[in-house]
């Protein structure tokens, strides 16, 4: 990211919200929790890490909000398991 963090910048905030509308319903739901809940609180580091997570597909992301895998290779660092937590959470 650029000087502009995800807290002082609205548009990006809704960028990433729109970002994480998915396919499938059940990601959908999870994510509009996740930002009622934690949108005003994300650091920088945890756009980073959901924007990684957002990369993944439909399928492979419910698998790990759903808790049927676990981040694997370059998934598998302290900033995306955190995030996933939080979004385990909501």
């Amino acid at each position: 990211m650029d000087d502009a963090s995800h807290q002082s910048d609205p548009l990006r905030r809704a960028r990433l919200k729109w970002r994480a509308r998915r396919g499938l319903l059940e990601n959908d739901l999870i994510f509009e929790r996740f930002f009622s809940r934690y949108e005003h609180d994300l650091s920088d580091a945890d756009v980073g890490a959901l924007t990684r997570l957002l990369e993944l597909s439909d399928n492979d992301l419910m698998d790990l909000l759903l808790a049927r895998k676990e981040p694997e290779g370059d998934l598998a660092d302290a900033d995306v398991v955190r995030v996933l937590e939080m979004l385990r959470n909501v």
